[in-house]
């Protein structure tokens, strides 16, 4: 049974989907809002933290590059990859979603007071630079989320499958390098599977 949908007046369609991934986002990010203190980090999500932190699995210069696939600059290089395979809807959500979502994420934080982890806990390994600014929501989670999301309807099978693994790396990587918590980089993905959702909504989807 497929989800009912209908034509944009652009071309483009819409469907209860796309509402329910933006919902979905939304109360992804609130639920991980909730538990976030100013000044202390509960224990299970510093059980969490201490298991993706504190082992050191593959060496930085690996774990680096795969932290940079939510860097804003990945944005304006995804839209030119959409519009040189001729995806004009989708180089165009791609713009949007993107500085959508790292606009977002900026006021999340004004939201949502919460420093690094190495602020909040004892003997954090930071790996590489050291990051500055408040820690919720991770920008990097929101943008590789929102971009996985806002793609979905364009790829296949294996092109999903790649890109959703690409941005389970930022996620864990983020942690892994001592930049955020755990909550952080959910409430990330709640954001940009919410600003997807509403980027679809916009500008709508392939049949």
């Amino acid at each position: 049974m497929t989800t009912p949908a209908v034509r944009a007046p652009h071309g483009g369609l819409r469907s209860w989907a796309d509402l329910a991934l933006a919902a979905a986002g939304a109360v992804l990010l609130v639920l991980a809002a909730l538990p976030v203190e100013r000044a202390g980090v509960g224990a299970a999500e510093t059980a969490v933290f201490r298991v993706l932190n504190d082992p050191t699995v593959l060496p930085f210069w690996l774990v680096w590059p795969a932290m940079q696939l939510g860097n804003l600059l990945v944005v304006p290089a995804a839209a030119v990859l959409a519009a040189g395979l001729r995806r004009w809807r989708l180089a165009a959500g791609i713009l949007l979603a993107g500085v959508g979502t790292y606009l977002a994420a900026k006021g999340v934080k004004d939201l949502v007071v919460r420093g690094r982890p190495d602020g909040l806990l004892a003997d954090v390994v930071v790996r590489g630079a050291e990051a500055q600014g408040r820690g919720f929501v991770s920008g990097h989670a929101a943008v590789a989320v929102a971009l996985v999301a806002l793609a979905w309807p364009w790829l296949g099978t294996r092109g999903r499958l790649v890109c959703v693994a690409l941005a389970l790396a930022v996620c864990l990587a983020r942690v892994h390098v001592g930049a955020h918590l755990p909550l952080d980089v959910v409430g990330g993905a709640g954001l940009g599977l919410a600003v997807a959702g509403c980027v679809r909504l916009l500008i709508g989807r392939p049949a």
